[in-house]
């Protein structure tokens, strides 16, 4: 974890109001990332991108790696946007193009601290605007692309929770031959 604290901490000398890396999960030594979009700003400090949080989104999230046979020690959770919304925020909003333009400047820095990688999940269309910046900056990654697991965009239409499941299960098999 050490190399993910001294990142974080570079996130938070810059004033930037970010969560703790998840202990409980592989950090420096994943060999996939989960990227989602941006932090909620819900509970109390402090605050993890972690599976464990309370949220609808990360129970769906905890749900669909276990059904997947995801090991915990294997991923890393992180946000495109690492920095938590607004105090002002009511609500999780979309992040803004220009925050998601800074998350994007930042990924480079973030995969230099996971030496394991083999794999990226990019859940959701915010994520995936990471595609390219990660593809340049390491070839050797193999992306995977899938729906958030926002219960909001799954209640829209089952057919998310499957696209969801198949991806996990494409992803379960790559992490078991590579």
């Amino acid at each position: 974890m050490s190399r993910l604290n001294i990142y974080w901490w570079s996130l938070r000398s810059r004033g930037w109001d970010v969560p703790h890396f998840d202990p409980l999960d592989g950090g420096s030594n994943a060999k996939l990332l989960v990227l989602l979009e941006r932090p909620a700003r819900q509970g109390t400090a402090p605050r993890f991108v972690s599976r464990d949080n309370p949220s609808p989104t990360q129970r769906n999230l905890r749900r669909f790696l276990s059904e997947a046979g995801i090991e915990r020690k294997t991923t890393v959770l992180w946000n495109l946007v690492p920095w938590l919304p607004p105090i002002s925020s009511k609500r999780n909003l979309s992040p803004r193009r220009a925050e998601i333009e800074g998350g994007l400047v930042e990924i480079p820095r973030f995969l230099n601290c996971l030496p394991h990688l083999r794999g990226v999940l990019l859940a959701g269309r915010t994520a995936a605007c990471a595609a390219p910046v990660v593809t340049e900056c390491r070839p050797e990654l193999t992306v995977f692309r899938m729906p958030h697991p926002s219960p909001i965009l799954l209640a829209t239409d089952p057919r998310y929770a499957t696209t969801i499941a198949d991806t996990l299960a494409r992803v379960a098999q790559y992490l078991e031959i590579s």
